[in-house]
């Protein structure tokens, strides 16, 4: 198994079969909490390209969820519990969450899991064309951790959201790269 690209973990049985009723699971959102949703908006929406699925206020616990997907406003349920069951039901999602009152503590800040003590480390998202998409954020002044040429990991880009949260940016063709010496 291991030719085949598979890890020796997985090879060595350290990754077993799921029970049964795992093979309908899916990965359906990260969550992130953002102090001020309408920059975090724009900057998923217009910067990224996402679609607001849905908004989701829970007023007795002082929050709102916005959630992000690749998807067609389009396909976009009118009917509200339709919609829920339909939002819920995206693969890889992004669950943008604001505590209400953030926004207006100034030195509020999330911690981003790449400063010490390290722990989340980032979202990736898939692009057809790395440098088109990289030469599109630095026209919309996106800040880079790095960038595709620079670093250990050529072809990779990172970038940070308006809350610091790291951004993997990768073609996918490009990823064979990281295979060779």
């Amino acid at each position: 198994m291991a030719g085949r690209g598979l890890s020796d973990e997985a090879a060595s049985g350290a990754c077993s079969e799921g029970h049964a009723i795992t093979q309908d699971f899916m990965m359906q959102q990260t969550m992130l909490r953002v102090k001020e949703p309408a920059r975090s908006l724009d900057f998923y929406t217009r910067v990224l390209g996402m679609t607001l699925l849905q908004k989701i206020d829970l007023p007795s616990m002082r929050f709102t969820l916005y959630l992000l997907g690749y998807e067609n406003k389009s396909d976009i349920p009118a009917d509200i519990k339709e919609r829920t069951a339909w939002t819920f039901s995206c693969r890889a999602t992004v669950e943008l969450v604001h505590n209400w009152g953030s926004e207006l503590t100034e030195t509020l800040s999330y911690h981003n899991g790449n400063n010490d003590p390290q722990g989340f480390g980032h979202i990736g998202i898939a692009v057809p064309d790395l440098h088109a998409a990289c030469k599109l954020f630095e026209e919309q002044g996106v800040r880079f951790v790095q960038k595709p040429d620079s670093g250990n990991l050529k072809d990779l880009t990172f970038i940070q959201d308006p809350d610091g949260y790291w951004i993997e940016i990768l073609s996918p063709n490009n990823m064979v790269s990281l295979l060779s010496p």
